[in-house]
């Protein structure tokens, strides 16, 4: 099929971007236009030559509608997605996370009511008020980040019911692997133990998450695209297995043969009605409807991640020393 990728250059977009070219799809992939011409992660693929790569942006309306011409399927992971960021900045999450997802589901709806696989994000649930977390649970907005996502959401699928656009909105929880940005907490621990720090600044390390490994989430989209009864449906991507920030620090200080301690940095705590303490998935609804499971356990992703990260050119271009909001 002919797809489009938005946030192609993204983590999570590379990598899906990988996977449907080893499909045999043909390809666009959105990377955010910029002067340098840098195609982000895409820079990275062994497969960019079979890439239609396109540098724009989703906040314009008209080069929106331009690009999603003659295309089959829309996988829309395009978005400002860290949340320290979202605190001091969130008018920039606002064009990005809602207006740009009205200016894409207005596209495909001109453009012939294309397929849309929107995508959500596990922080819109905020932190659990039952686990595991099935699609029902109440939205939270504990950071303006999520509030844009909700929104996101909400926009995405008004036009389901309103125009009859085929949109599944996927909600991915925590997904890590290479190419993820020292941000997150996984590359955060690692980066640090592999440039040999005395300890290691972390935020609150008591938050429970449902961590994927990077193509199980991807394999999570590709089911959902190619099942016709997620159409007009929520559906969560996750392992259903909830482990702490602690606990999974203590995993990869073993798999790294390091006995590092952690400090706590202040400045990476979030305010105390922000932070979402506890993510666990219940992810039944998207293995009843396609029979998706994960493939990859949390020893093994965390193994593959420490293997990539800490291969001295992937290495260098982490900034450990820095807090990266």
């Amino acid at each position: 099929m002919n797809i489009i990728v938005t946030g192609a250059d993204g983590f999570i977009g590379s990598h899906l971007t990988e996977m449907l070219v080893a499909q045999g799809h043909q390809v666009k992939a959105l990377s955010q236009y910029n002067s340098f011409n840098n195609w982000g992660w895409l820079e990275d693929i062994e497969c960019k030559d079979k890439v239609e790569i396109l540098a724009g942006d989703i906040r314009d309306p008209h080069y929106c509608k331009h690009i999603i011409k003659d295309i089959d399927i829309i996988f829309h992971l395009a978005a400002l997605i860290a949340i320290p960021y979202s605190y001091v900045a969130p008018d920039s999450y606002i064009d990005t996370n809602i207006k740009g997802t009205l200016n894409i589901c207005q596209a495909a709806k001109e453009n012939g009511n294309i397929r849309v696989i929107h995508t959500s994000t596990s922080e819109v649930y905020g932190t659990a008020q039952y686990v595991p977390i099935d699609e029902s649970h109440p939205m939270q907005p504990q950071s303006p980040y999520s509030a844009t996502k909700i929104a996101a959401d909400a926009m995405a699928m008004s036009f389901y019911n309103a125009f009859d656009l085929p949109v599944t909105i996927a909600r991915p929880f925590n997904t890590y692997g290479p190419r993820q940005s020292a941000r997150a907490i996984i590359p955060t621990i690692i980066t640090q133990i592999a440039n040999g720090v005395k300890e290691i600044k972390l935020g609150d390390v008591t938050p429970t998450r449902d961590f994927s490994y990077v193509e199980d989430t991807c394999r999570g989209f590709v089911a959902l695209a190619e099942c016709n009864e997620a159409i007009g449906q929520t559906i969560n991507i996750g392992s259903n297995f909830e482990i702490s920030i602690e606990e999974t620090f203590n995993i990869v200080k073993e798999l790294m043969n390091s006995d590092i301690e952690f400090i706590l940095d202040e400045n990476r705590i979030r305010p105390a009605k922000s932070e979402v303490f506890r993510l666990w998935c219940d992810n039944s609804k998207i293995e009843k409807l396609t029979g998706f499971k994960p493939e990859v356990d949390i020893r093994q992703g965390l193994q593959k991640t420490i293997d990539w990260i800490t291969q001295s050119h992937n290495l260098n271009s982490y900034k450990s020393e820095i807090y990266n909001v």
